[in-house]
């Protein structure tokens, strides 16, 4: 293979995979209703750092390696964490942990490091502000940028306490924790429901995250959850200068510290607390998926720095995901909206960590021949969280000669028209733009919370409404009356009524929403907003080039070709007009009025690496500040911030005499124009 056609591949791997991501930890973070595993979105979040490891051109600033992970819920205001909550990044074995240690060595040689061993909690992380000794704030963690304001929720927690005294308290400081549901509490809890009938809750940790995001805050202090407390995020005053005597300082403060924290003054004294960890696992009253080593002095924490949206000076080591045996019964096709056939596999039902699983992913041919899984197989599924769990292969000295192996389909199950697979993709592809799956499964995306938010039409109302031939697309919906919505199947007027209300306020969306709503191949909804952003109308960027697409920061060659193709075919033209038709938006409104925010004119570039924040945080600070994150320095750049090792563009503003300051006074200016 050449080696552009291996690059084209790369691209379409690595954005397939982003996207992928982006969707699970929006059913993760956002909607507390994951379908995948954590060892399985690990896997997923490995494979595309290998994939841009291997190909660094290609990592962009929206990468969800670049970025902390996941959105804040609408249901409740959103909140600005002062300092990002990051993400950490996971190792599996001890050669992997020992590498990271390695790493982190080789950027402060000579210094001596010793650890802090802690539990990686499986709850919901949270945030609390203290003004003065008293609870003001409790957020969620959200995008670790932005959370939920839930601090009547938090306030009914027992273990939080509302008020906290001692010497030397700073006037403002902010602690962090994770909120979780005791594991005999959540059984008592579901045999209770049981009892009366109804339904049971799937695990403690969806059960704690659903508890502190309920809109009554009685529903949250019916429920028995506790705070395990394990860092600082920030504080105005002096607090000490490594995490086990912040932990010590905050316990004394009168938080619920973990007592089996445990210093380690050598890795291999780390991977003992790991081991001891995993030993004792199953006796705790509490989820945790792993353990948390930290480099212990703060001062060797600001040296290392932040690497995309990972602390250099952590790392999260992660438990062995578990795993059963069953027999594939058979290989299922469903078709996406997209047209990509995805094989799942129909197992016989069996217990792995207390939960019943039926059904499991199989990603796409060459993984089913690479493994050679055959129908008929006994198999190993694999499951490190309470979702649909992965096939990893068959127990092949239990085959009796039965098994039969699988083939892709020639034709489209839904349409039966012929399925294609492009050179260079793993998937098979339904091309067929009138197949009724690909419709359902397009018009369920666009119905959805992050497209289009249309509450009330559920995916059984989709199907219905299709089935009826009332809607053959999405733009159809519009047409709707509340007569033809009452008169299906156990829809009463109300249920009715308010589809129809949902459906008109839903013409209301930001551009940014229909752009995502679409279901352009490649454009999630962090690239609909940058385009939003970028061409304001729905004209404009109909009428971009493929080759000003690419020239946009983050939008690369397969992106703006999809992109540039869906505009250029005549069923997508009318589908727009439609839309437009019925009054969806079809431009960027202007929220604000010019001058409201303080940098609004402003146009300020980053140039290279920054140490306290990375290069997708400080710009969505600017952009949260009215200012443009500029991607090249010209006569218009109001301002540079030049971080270490930057190039031409610092040489640039040098000739242009524009304005250049390093992170600490971008970073106090940032706090200047927030008060």
């Amino acid at each position: 293979m050449s080696t552009r056609n291996q690059t084209e591949k790369a691209v379409q791997q690595i954005e397939r995979l982003r996207d992928l991501i982006r969707h699970h930890d929006h059913l993760y973070y956002v909607l507390d209703a994951p379908e995948i595993s954590d060892g399985e979105y690990d896997g997923l979040l490995r494979e595309l750092r290998r994939l841009e490891e291997q190909h660094p051109d290609l990592v962009t600033p929206d990468s969800p390696t670049q970025r902390v992970s996941g959105e804040p819920s609408e249901r409740f205001q959103t909140v600005r964490h002062p300092v990002p909550l990051l993400s950490l990044g996971n190792v599996f074995t001890d050669e992997e942990l020992e590498a990271w240690e390695r790493r982190a060595m080789n950027l402060i040689p000579g210094e001596a490091i010793d650890y802090y061993c802690e539990l990686k909690y499986d709850g919901l992380a949270v945030a609390l502000t203290y003004e003065n000794g008293l609870l003001v704030r409790g957020a969620t963690r959200g995008t670790g940028v932005e959370g939920e304001d839930v601090t009547a929720n938090l306030r009914t927690v027992r273990s939080i306490p509302l008020r906290v005294s001692g010497e030397n308290i700073p006037a403002r400081f902010e602690v962090r924790g994770e909120i979780l549901f005791p594991i005999d509490k959540f059984e008592e809890l579901n045999r209770e429901r049981e009892e009366r009938g109804e339904r049971t809750y799937a695990n403690p940790r969806n059960t704690a995250a659903g508890s502190v995001r309920q809109l009554d805050p009685h529903i949250t202090a019916s429920r028995p959850l506790e705070l395990y407390v394990y860092s600082l995020g920030w504080a105005e005053g002096d607090v000490p200068e490594t995490q086990s005597a912040t932990l010590e300082w905050l316990g004394q403060l009168g938080f619920k510290i973990n007592p089996g924290n445990r210093k380690a003054s050598a890795l291999s004294e780390a991977i003992s607390f790991y081991e001891d960890a995993l030993e004792q696992r199953e006796s705790l009253n509490y989820g945790t998926d792993g353990v948390v080593i930290k480099v212990d002095s703060f001062r060797l924490q600001r040296l290392l720095g932040v690497v995309g949206r990972e602390p250099r000076w952590a790392i999260a080591y992660k438990y062995p995901a578990e795993q059963a045996t069953t027999r594939l019964v058979r290989i299922g096709i469903n078709v996406g909206r997209t047209g990509a056939l995805n094989p799942y596999a129909e197992l016989e039902p069996v217990q792995v960590s207390g939960v019943t699983v039926k059904m499991a992913t199989l990603h796409n041919e060459d993984y089913i021949r690479e493994r050679d899984i055959r129908i008929g197989d006994i198999v190993t599924v694999q499951r490190a969280g309470e979702v649909i769990p992965q096939v990893l292969g068959p127990v092949v000295e239990a085959r009796t000669g039965s098994e039969t192996k699988f083939l892709m389909p020639k034709s489209c199950p839904e349409c039966d028209e012929p399925v294609v697979r492009r050179e260079g993709e793993a998937i098979h592809r339904c091309v067929n733009p009138a197949c009724p799956a690909q419709s359902y499964e397009l018009i369920k995306h666009y119905v959805s919370r992050p497209a289009m938010d249309i509450d009330g039409v559920g995916e059984s109302l989709v199907k219905q409404l299709l089935e009826a031939g009332l809607i053959r697309d999405f733009a159809d919906l519009y047409d709707l009356k509340v007569e033809q919505l009452s008169a299906l199947e156990r829809m009463a007027e109300k249920s009715a009524q308010n589809a129809f209300d949902a459906i008109a306020q839903s013409k209301e969306r930001p551009l940014a929403n229909v752009i995502f709503a679409l279901g352009i191949r490649h454009v999630g909804a962090e690239t609909a907003r940058i385009l939003a952003e970028r061409y304001g109308d729905m004209d404009a960027l109909a009428a971009a080039t493929q080759e000003e697409l690419t020239d946009i920061y983050t939008i690369g060659s397969v992106v703006a070709e999809s992109v540039y193709s869906w505009f250029q075919n005549d069923e997508n033209k009318a589908l727009v007009e439609k839309l437009r038709d019925a009054g969806v938006r079809m431009r960027e409104d202007i929220i604000r009025p010019v001058g409201d925010l303080p940098w609004t004119g402003q146009e300020i570039v980053l140039t290279g690496r920054l140490t306290e924040l990375s290069r997708p945080q400080a710009e969505e600070i600017v952009r949260s500040l009215g200012g443009k994150a500029g991607r090249s320095v010209t006569k218009k750049t109001t301002l540079v911030v030049a971080g270490a090792e930057a190039g031409s563009k610092l040489e640039k503003a040098q000739r242009l005499e524009t304005e250049i300051i390093d992170e600490d006074e971008f970073l106090r200016r940032v706090e200047e124009a927030r008060q």
